[in-house]
């Protein structure tokens, strides 16, 4: 990637152009992300495939893929702030504006089988994650970091979630999940080749506006003095996650909400799981910022991700009791959210 787009591209751009390429490489990662979505799709239906199996397996996969194309290139690369403030940063868009933000539009369905079993897992990963970080910071000498076997780890969670996510997906069929899985599959024309031309191009898409995003950003955090991990957990998070935005307004616009409710909490699990265990396994994720403040991860992050989780934990309880998220739970969640985006930059 260095060949096509070196280091000096970046360090040496004005900071409007910077600003441009960052929103361009976002742009392109949602894009990229919805070929791989379709490509993938159209060819496990081709398979044979349950569809509600993809529905709840590549479906996640596909809109998690830019977190995890920024998260992993930003650890190879050296950035640790925005591998690890993007996945959390992740969970909190996620949670926080598109569960909050589009549950003001209509009254969101509650699936008790599915939010009793993938909803465990989505807290579970995240109290996973952010236990294990204070545990690593505390019993550190120096340089306190997330090690590449507790990566490994968490990818090793992420395969058996994804086998039980099948089991239990053939066990209750979603028709929302197979209307979206027709839907996407039916955008792409041709045959296995065209499904896997699809594919190829959305994952070097993906990759290479990865590249972009992690080298412009970083670039204009380095300018500013701004950590990069605040950066990352703010607008990088925002791009990253608009696969997931674009379909909770498909799900809601087909008055489908079990699916926007679904792939939120999918993706919230394979943020923590997917993106921040493939980037420790790439390298190591040191836990402190090289620009103040440089406890923001497990200062603001952290307990910011475990607070909305917590509140959603909450929100399941009445909803699985009533059959149906009241709107007025969004409300909450937008609040904290505005006030945790706004705030680090008030105090720089």
């Amino acid at each position: 990637m260095e060949h096509l787009l070196p280091h000096s591209l970046f360090t040496s751009a004005a900071m409007p152009l910077l600003i441009g390429m960052a929103a361009a490489g976002l742009y392109s990662l949602a894009k990229g992300a919805d070929w791989l979505v379709e490509g993938s799709t159209d060819l496990a239906l081709r398979a044979g495939l349950p569809k509600v199996i993809i529905g709840a397996t590549l479906l996640s996969l596909g809109t998690t893929a830019p977190e995890c194309a920024v998260s992993v290139m930003a650890a190879v690369q050296g950035e640790p702030g925005l591998a690890l403030g993007n996945a959390v940063g992740s969970v909190i868009f996620d949670t926080a504006v598109i569960f909050g933000g589009l549950s003001l539009l209509t009254r969101l369905p509650a699936d008790r089988y599915i939010l009793s079993r993938q909803g465990w897992w989505q807290f579970g990963s995240a109290v996973l994650l952010a236990v294990a970080s204070y545990a690593f910071y505390m019993t550190a000498d120096v340089g306190p970091a997330i090690p590449r076997w507790f990566g490994v780890l968490l990818l090793t969670l992420l395969a058996v979630y994804m086998a039980m996510s099948v089991r239990w997906a053939k066990t209750h069929p979603e028709a929302g999940v197979q209307e979206m899985a027709e839907e996407n599959a039916a955008k792409i024309h041709g045959g296995v080749g065209a499904s896997l031309f699809w594919m190829a191009l959305g994952l070097a898409v993906v990759i290479f506006a990865g590249h972009v995003v992690v080298e412009s950003v970083s670039e204009v955090a380095r300018r500013q003095g701004i950590s990069e991990a605040v950066i990352a957990a703010t607008f990088v998070a925002f791009g990253t996650s608009l696969p997931e935005l674009v379909v909770g307004f498909k799900a809601i616009r087909r008055g489908a909400g079990e699916i926007l409710v679904g792939n939120v909490i999918g993706a919230d699990v394979l943020n923590v799981l997917f993106v921040a265990g493939a980037a420790a396994t790439a390298s190591p994720l040191p836990l402190l910022s090289e620009h103040p403040p440089r406890d923001v991860f497990l200062t603001t992050h952290l307990p910011v991700m475990l607070g909305c989780l917590l509140y959603f934990r909450f929100c399941i309880f009445r909803a699985t009791r009533t059959g149906y998220f009241e709107r007025w739970m969004g409300i909450p969640l937008l609040i904290a959210y505005a006030g945790y985006a706004v705030w680090p930059f008030l105090g720089e």
